[in-house]
């Protein structure tokens, strides 16, 4: 009878019956951690595309942009259209270029630093962007394994209340509420893991886009520093 009992008890040892055999605190960061897991894997494929199309679109707006087209054209291209990353900032500036030459700009200093801070606000705009939700990911890689651990510490002990009510400590008897009590660490363990991977894979991945945005702006300020100077020195050429 007692080889009948041991083997019906391991033959329960299963995940599900774990989970629906724990107690309610540990139920609950089970599900915690199931739901934290969820989100970590819909954040990877979400930036995983998102960092893709964003590649796609710096790839294509630079080779318009040094395919010789006028900026004048390629403003009037982009100016209705919903644009980002180096799409963006080429807009911001040119936006600011044409008011401030609307309103008879004359400080070539003042301008350039007008245009320079309305692209540094836009990179910044787009760096956001390309950074949301990281946090999360940082989150659940740190506190993961912690919340799983909390879960266990729970089951460990109320497991042993139940050793001692039941005065036995036979492995058939103990096995099942220490299995419940580690699968909450390992439910930990499964969330946080991926989610450490995906937060320095991706925080990588945005910083390079965002090296790259910074340095179009930086090459783009040094265009328009010229123009400025050009535009600048036609009247007085001209009055001269």
């Amino acid at each position: 009878m007692e080889q009948v009992g041991l083997a019906a008890a391991t033959t329960d040892v299963t995940l599900w019956s774990l989970f629906m055999e724990a107690g309610f605190v540990v139920k609950l960061v089970m599900l915690g951690l199931i739901g934290a897991s969820i989100w970590t894997w819909a954040i990877v494929v979400d930036k995983t595309l998102k960092y893709g199309k964003v590649r796609r679109q710096l790839d294509a707006f630079e080779q318009v942009f040094w395919s010789g087209q006028s900026l004048e054209e390629l403003y009037r291209t982009l100016s209705d259209r919903q644009t980002s990353g180096m799409g963006a900032i080429f807009v911001s500036a040119m936006r600011e270029w044409k008011k401030s030459f609307e309103r008879g700009a004359r400080s070539p200093i003042g301008l350039q630093m007008r245009i320079d801070r309305a692209m540094d606000v836009t990179l910044s705009r787009e760096s956001e962007a390309l950074e949301a939700r990281l946090g999360s990911l940082a989150t659940i890689g740190s506190a993961g394994p912690f919340v799983g651990l909390f879960g266990t510490v729970v089951g460990i002990m109320t497991s042993f209340q139940a050793i001692a009510g039941s005065k036995s400590t036979n492995l058939a008897v103990v096995a099942p509420g220490i299995a419940e009590a580690l699968l909450a660490t390992a439910i930990g363990l499964l969330a946080a893991i991926p989610a450490v991977i995906a937060y320095n894979k991706f925080s990588a991945d945005a910083g390079k886009i965002t090296s790259r945005m910074e340095g179009f702006a930086d090459e783009f300020s040094a265009i328009l520093s010229r123009q400025i100077d050009e535009k600048l020195q036609q009247p007085r050429q001209a009055a001269q």
